[in-house]
């Protein structure tokens, strides 16, 4: 099984990701626009009140539908939220956690991920990590970050 982080913004998803492709060495490697969605097929019954209309699918034209960015092995997804799901514009309720082998690693990432962001809990060493922080970025996503795992006795 795996697990995989969606993200959701209001109207900002191409920037985040482009931020994080960078600030996690990562790759986008699929990216779709609204304006790319295919039609409903004829006589499709209405999906009213459970999505976007073809209206508001329009009006985002070149919004983020899907996309897609790789991190090694790890998988992060998100998109732009249509006006329908009234998103606030901030990710509450959820923090994803990043662990690192070494500390260097750990302190690289938390410090691109925190530029413009809100430090919550400064990046130092605790008893089960040699450096553990957490931030809130530039795009009021949650995050924690771990690096060089500390051996119980």
């Amino acid at each position: 099984m795996n697990i995989t982080p969606y993200l959701h913004f209001k109207d900002n998803c191409e920037e985040a990701f482009a931020f994080y492709e960078k600030a996690l060495g990562g790759k986008i490697v699929m990216t779709s626009r609204f304006k790319d969605m295919p039609p409903p097929p004829e006589g499709a019954p209405k999906n009213e009140g459970c999505g976007p209309s073809p209206e508001e699918i329009k009006a985002m034209g070149e919004k983020i539908m899907h996309i897609r960015l790789q991190v090694g092995e790890a998988i992060l997804m998100g998109s732009d939220t249509p006006p329908v799901f009234k998103h606030s514009g901030k990710v509450e309720g959820c923090t994803i956690a990043l662990g690192f082998d070494t500390p260097a690693e750990a302190e690289k990432v938390f410090a691109a991920l925190s530029e413009k962001g809100t430090v919550t809990m400064p990046i130092g060493e605790t008893f089960w990590a040699e450096r553990f922080g957490m931030l809130d970025d530039a795009f009021g996503v949650s995050w924690m970050v771990n690096g060089g795992e500390k051996k119980g006795p």
